[in-house]
Parts: structure tokens; C-alpha cells; sequence
């Protein structure tokens, strides 16, 4: 008889572990695509998959391949099939269809429409009866899945997922799908444990599924026995006999396995998924065999009859918002828990953030991605005793500290390479669609790591490093080591050479220090922001000659530009004059004190090539200000950028700035440079800093400072302040 050709489908990233099942089952010629495996076999085989796979979704037995070009080709291929072979024309029937790269069916529930049509008009044809719609429990199910213009036409003979068990509640909602958890335990060991005897232990057990896949698997309890309804029971090909024989080996096999069943226990502190874990061991045989109680995670702990086994849990991931925190102290007390009450054991968790695996501080294997519906996770799998950080005593006890410390010291590097790589594919694809080449990837996001990582792409990747000065009361030693071990993980991350990762450390500054060289190498690197050409050094100076999180601010400059006088105050390099002109600037005029980036501003003009009534002019903007304020002759602006320094006290200035102090004069000589309906933006990065809108009550003034903080600084949204001030 020639085989049946069959698909099984899986969870993504779970198809290794299908495959394997399949083949111990007795499937053939295995082939393992995206979220599932293909694979040849007999009916028996068929049913023995449906009854027995663990991490299985569906099993479906193919029928046809035909191409679709247009809604007919469908048709005429459903109807390729003697139905009649398949099911009773008074019979019921359900369809589900899915396409991918086709224009030719873009909504599924018309291309199943289609399926069904041409099954109903082939039976009523013939017999003059038509099935019956269900879509609960049909006799069969038909699968079409259309693939540009494949389609392939199948039978499902699970009917309804796998997943489904039959002992759980359905008003009972699960964190993990059954056939998930499945999986979490066949990858970390569980069977050979259960062999040898060793217990489980889910001290976050919520309604029971992981214990009772347990329970399943060490009691050699076929996952499909308790289920009512397969796709294949109203099949006219159905093989009832073969069936039954299946299913009387699968209880013998049952009661036998229940008789070495090992301990199986599970804790959680909520009283009522206690309840519902209850109903469900009781539901699925195992009362009596399967130990659950509340109890809270602090009091977690083995029994002494207990043999060390594995303590597996899914705990919470910490996705909604302001959970992170609380979650992260969750990890780190299970971990203390772990170390000091589960030596010897083997642990396993499924989490979201693998940055909360270094919580627990013990050292895991490599972690293994699975998916509970659309959301990504890692597996983690320790194995206590060889790995926490334990300190014996003895002679040697300060050279196993240092051991250990060492240990927490490579968890905690490993935890910033981890949320550096996650920073990296969120923000780099986010740059590339908004044409940004120089973005903060990550900003102090772990606490032991306080330092700013900005990316720079020019003729190569260049990261520019801020460490922000430790506090005192952290080990100078310490804070180098852990400076050192970023500095190792960075080029990692981010696939470049040691020599393109440059550190500064950026310390209160008392005066200019900000504008002080710190070498005197003089590279500079070309960038490109929103269409303007910036020329960038990191390696010279403190700052870079591109404030970053004033990207849009200046966007919105050059969007405002066209047509206007613009003035640039306190200009550094002046980027913000490039936008301006970039936009469509008539005229400006970009006033700075500093010959150094008076020079810088005018390479980044040159780079632009720029051209026409663009003035660089060299004056301390204070006293620049006053004088053209009370100039009635001076020239009027549109636009007008001011972004003073928090405070001055250059030898270039007549008396010292603090914009604090000093802003009031300054708004209002700015203003008066303005013509009617023109518009000033003042920013300011000091972070105490007040508004004194009453002593400029006379003006217009918003505040706009959220809407100029960039995504990539949102994490920080005090980085500045911004408001637009008229007359």
C-alpha cells in the first residue's frame, strides 16, 4: 500500500523536537520546514502521531496539489476530489484556509468561502443532499494553504489542535499552551529524570500545566487518551479497529506508568489558580499522584523524602509596563532561593527578557529560543550546585570570593552584551527607516553599567563610549573592571574593531571643559543626519560636534526654514544653521565664541556647499545680543535657535553665564531680534532649570520640550528642555 503523505505542524522553533517525535513513532522520510515537519506513513502511524505526539498542533493528511492563478483554479481543484470517498453528503463539514504571497486570495475567509462551495455543490450534484457548516466539531475539516500559486489541499485528522488535552478547563486561561510546555521539559531533561526517579518541583505552577505534562510524560500517558473528538472519527476511511487497538495499548501503558510515577509537586501563592490546578490534576487522573498547595515563592523548598530532581517554572516575563523592576528583584530572590534550598538539582525557566536570567545568578547553559504564541523566549537550563555561588569555607575561602565574584562580574557583562544586542535591533532598524546614521543605542539602561553608547556610521561603524562618573561610594577598582568588561562586549555586539569603540568619561563640568581637547588626533568622520552632511570627531573631544538628542529640533528648523532670515546662537558647530539651510534659509547668521568651531562650522558648510547670505560670526552671544538688541538698524530674524550652555566662565566672556540666572535677558534680547510672527526655540540641558514666565509675561510662550526629545533618548526625557517662544 503506498504511504500516506502527511504534514505536522508546531509552534515555531519547535520543529527538532517533532522530528524527533515523529520518527520514534514511526514516521518516514522526515523533512522539517518553518513550524512544522513533513513526513510519510500508514494510517496506524497517522492515528499513533495524533495520539501520542506532545508538541504536535495538528496532523494533516494531504489529498492534493494543484496551482491557483485565479478563484476558478480553486474551485476546479476542491472539486478535483470525490468527496463522496471522504464524508456523507448529509454529514458536517468545516474549512480553514490560509494564503501567503498571493494577490489572488487576500482575504481567508473568501478563499475558504470557495473551498466550501465547491465541496457542497460536488455532494449535492451527486446526491442531492449538502453537508452541514461546523465549525465546532465537524465530521472533517478541510485545510487549503496557498502559497503564491501552490495550493495544497488537506484532511485534518486531529480536527481540533493537540495542544488540547481534555482535562483543562476551558474558562481557565493558560500563560503556556500544553504542547509548549511539553517541549520546556523534553529540552531540559525531564524524561531521563523521571527515569532515575528524581522529583519535580513548579513553585509557580499557576493552573498546573507544566506538572501535568510531567505527569504525562513519566507515567508513559499518551497526551491524546482523554480526548473526545479527532478530526478522522467522522471520516468515512476511518479504520475504527486499528483505532481502538491503539488506544487500549495506550491505557495499559497508562496504568502500568502510574504505578512508578515520581513526585510531582507544584506551589503558587494565588488561591485560586491553586483551585483551577486542582481541578485539572483531578480531571486528568492524577489526584492523589500529583501534589499541589498555596505557598508562597519564599517558602519554596524540598521535602527531605524528595530526590533531587528539576524545578522548572514559567515565571512572570515582566512585559507590562512599570513591571520590569519588580520583576527583576522576583528573579533575584528565586535565585537566592534556588542556591541555598535546591543544591544538586537541575532548574529550567522560560522567560521573555533574557536580561532577567542574570538576576538568579547562577550561570545557565546555552539558552534555547522557543515561542509562546508570537513572543520570543529562552529557554534557560542550570544545574544548581556547579554554578551558584556558593563559598565554602576553609583556607582558600578569599581566593573562591574572588572566584566568585569574577563569575557575577561575567553575568552581569553578559547581561549588558545581552540588552546592548537587543537595544541594536530594535533602534538600527528604527535609524534605518528614518534616514538617521548617529543614534544612542543604550543610555545607563542597567544600573551597574552607567554609561551612554552612541553609533556613528561614516565610512565604517564608530561608537562613541560616555562613561558617567561613578559615585564615590562605588570601588574605584570595581568601576574599572566593569568598564573593562564593556569594553570587551561592545565590539562584540556590534561587529567592529577595538580601535573604532572610543571612552570618555563625562564629569560635572565646572566651566568650558566641554569644549577642551582631550587629544589632539584630529580624525574626522563624515555622517549623514536627514539629508545634512556633518563632519563628527569622537576621538578629540568631550562632544562630538552633533548633539544628538537635538535631532529633532533641528528637523523641525529645516522644515520651518524656507524662505526665512535664521539666527543661530550659541551655534557650536552649526548643525542647526546646515538644517536651517538645508530647508530653504534665505540668509542666517551662526555666532559662536570659538574659533575652533567657528572653523568646524564652516567644514560642515563647505561639505553642504553651501553658498549665498550665510554669515559665521565670532562674539560672545551675551554681549552679540545686547548690542544688536539695541541696534534699531541691526538685521530681524524668522527663526531664531538659542541653546546656551548651563553656565560659562571663559576667559572669551566679559563675566561669567549661568543660564539660570541669565536667561531672562537673554530671551528678551533674543526676542527683540525677531520680526512679526517670527519664532524662538530656546533649549537648555540643565536639568534644575525654571522658566521665569512671569518676568517675560509680555511673550508667547510653550512648552514643546516632549515632542523634541528623540526615541532614542526616551528613555531619558529630561535630556532637555525646549520651548517655542513668540511675540
Amino acid at each position: 500500500m503506498q504511504p500516506l503523505t502527511l504534514f505536522a505542524t508546531t509552534p515555531k522553533a519547535m520543529e527538532t523536537i517533532l522530528a524527533e517525535e515523529i520518527q520514534a513513532l514511526g514516521g518516514l522520510n522526515i523533512r522539517q520546514t518553518m513550524a512544522g515537519v513533513a513526513f510519510n506513513a500508514d494510517l496506524e502511524t497517522a492515528y499513533r502521531i495524533c495520539l501520542w505526539s506532545r508538541t504536535a498542533n495538528r496532523v494533516l493528511l494531504n489529498l492534493a496539489d494543484f496551482e491557483v492563478q485565479t478563484q476558478q483554479d480553486l474551485y476546479q481543484g476542491v472539486q478535483g476530489i470525490n468527496w463522496s470517498d471522504h464524508m456523507e453528503a448529509d454529514g458536517s463539514l468545516a474549512v480553514t484556509f490560509s494564503a501567503k504571497h498571493t494577490q489572488v486570495f487576500t482575504n481567508n475567509h473568501f478563499g475558504a468561502l470557495k473551498v466550501k462551495d465547491a465541496i457542497v455543490d460536488q455532494l449535492r450534484e451527486r446526491d442531492g443532499r449538502r453537508p452541514d457548516i461546523d465549525t465546532q466539531r465537524p465530521s472533517i475539516r478541510v485545510s487549503v494553504y496557498l502559497q503564491g500559486k501552490k495550493a495544497q489541499l488537506a484532511l485534518d485528522l486531529s480536527g481540533e489542535s493537540l495542544h488540547k488535552r481534555g482535562y483543562r478547563d476551558v474558562s481557565v486561561a493558560a500563560p503556556i499552551k500544553e504542547n509548549l510546555a511539553a517541549a520546556i521539559l523534553i529540552r531540559s531533561g525531564w524524561p531521563s529524570i523521571a527515569e532515575q526517579n528524581g522529583t519535580l518541583l513548579d513553585p509557580m505552577c499557576g493552573s498546573g500545566t507544566l506538572l501535568l505534562e510531567a505527569a504525562m510524560m513519566a507515567a508513559d500517558y499518551a497526551p491524546g487518551l482523554q480526548r473526545e473528538y479527532y478530526g478522522f472519527l467522522g471520516w468515512k476511511q476511518h479504520q475504527a479497529k486499528i483505532w481502538r487497538q491503539l488506544m487500549d495499548d495506550a491505557e495499559q501503558r497508562k496504568q502500568a506508568g502510574m504505578e512508578r510515577l515520581p513526585v510531582i509537586a507544584g506551589f503558587d501563592s494565588n488561591r485560586r489558580t491553586i483551585a483551577a490546578a486542582f481541578k485539572h490534576v483531578e480531571n486528568a487522573g492524577f489526584a492523589g499522584k500529583v501534589h499541589v498547595e498555596k505557598r508562597e515563592l519564599g517558602d519554596a523548598e524540598s521535602a527531605q523524602s524528595w530526590s533531587p530532581g528539576l524545578l522548572v517554572c514559567n515565571p512572570p516575563y515582566g512585559e507590562r509596563l512599570g513591571d520590569e523592576e519588580q520583576t527583576a528583584a522576583l528573579y533575584q530572590r528565586f535565585g537566592d532561593i534556588l542556591k541555598h534550598r535546591f543544591k544538586g538539582w537541575k532548574a529550567a525557566l522560560i522567560i521573555s527578557n533574557p536580561e532577567l536570567g542574570f538576576r538568579l545568578g547562577i550561570r545557565s547553559k546555552k539558552p534555547l529560543t522557543l515561542y509562546n504564541g508570537a513572543l520570543e523566549c529562552k529557554l534557560l537550563r542550570m544545574d544548581v550546585e556547579e554554578k551558584a555561588f556558593f563559598i565554602p569555607k576553609g583556607q582558600n575561602r578569599e581566593e573562591n570570593i574572588q572566584r566568585i565574584q569574577q563569575i557575577q562580574a561575567d553575568n552581569r557583562a553578559e547581561m549588558f552584551a545581552n540588552r546592548l544586542n537587543k537595544n541594536l535591533k530594535k533602534w538600527s532598524k528604527w535609524a534605518k527607516r528614518q534616514g538617521i546614521e548617529c543614534y544612542r543605542l543604550y543610555d545607563a539602561d542597567l544600573p551597574e553599567y552607567a554609561v551612554a553608547v552612541d553609533v556613528y556610521q561614516s565610512d565604517q561603524l564608530w561608537v562613541n563610549v560616555q562613561e558617567y562618573e561613578p559615585p564615590k561610594s562605588v570601588d574605584e577598582q570595581k568601576a574599572d573592571q566593569r568598564l573593562a568588561a564593556l569594553l570587551m562586549e561592545i565590539p562584540a555586539v556590534l561587529n567592529v574593531e577595538p580601535e573604532q569603540v572610543v571612552l570618555k568619561i563625562r564629569r560635572k563640568q565646572k566651566n568650558t571643559l566641554q569644549y577642551e581637547k582631550m587629544a589632539e588626533q584630529g580624525r574626522f568622520h563624515q555622517v549623514n543626519e536627514l539629508g545634512c552632511l556633518f563632519w563628527v570627531n569622537l576621538q578629540d573631544y568631550l562632544d562630538t560636534g552633533l548633539f544628538l538628542d537635538h535631532r529633532p529640533i533641528r528637523s523641525l528648523i529645516q522644515q520651518q526654514a524656507k524662505g526665512k532670515r535664521f539666527l543661530n546662537l550659541f551655534a557650536y558647530t552649526g548643525a542647526a544653521t546646515v538644517h536651517a539651510i538645508k530647508g530653504g534659509a534665505l540668509a542666517s547668521t551662526t555666532v559662536d565664541m570659538s574659533n575652533t568651531y567657528l572653523e568646524w562650522a564652516q567644514k560642515n558648510f563647505n561639505l553642504n556647499k553651501v553658498s549665498g547670505d550665510h554669515k559665521l560670526v565670532k562674539a560672545d552671544c551675551t554681549e552679540w545680543l545686547k548690542a544688536q538688541a539695541g541696534d534699531k538698524k541691526a538685521p530681524r530674524y524668522d527663526l531664531i535657535f538659542l541653546d546656551p550652555p548651563t553656565f560659562s566662565n571663559s576667559k572669551s566672556m566679559e563675566s561669567a553665564f549661568d543660564v539660570q540666572t541669565d536667561h531672562v535677558d537673554l530671551i528678551g534680547n533674543a526676542t527683540a531680534l525677531l520680526n512679526t510672527g517670527g519664532v524662538l526655540y530656546f533649549s537648555t540641558n540643565y536639568r534644575r532649570f525654571k522658566m521665569d514666565e512671569e518676568a517675560l509675561s509680555h511673550l508667547q510662550i510653550e512648552d514643546i520640550s516632549s515632542s523634541t526629545i528623540p526615541e532614542d533618548f526616551a528613555r531619558n526625557p529630561r535630556i532637555h528642555y525646549c520651548w517655542k517662544i513668540s511675540l
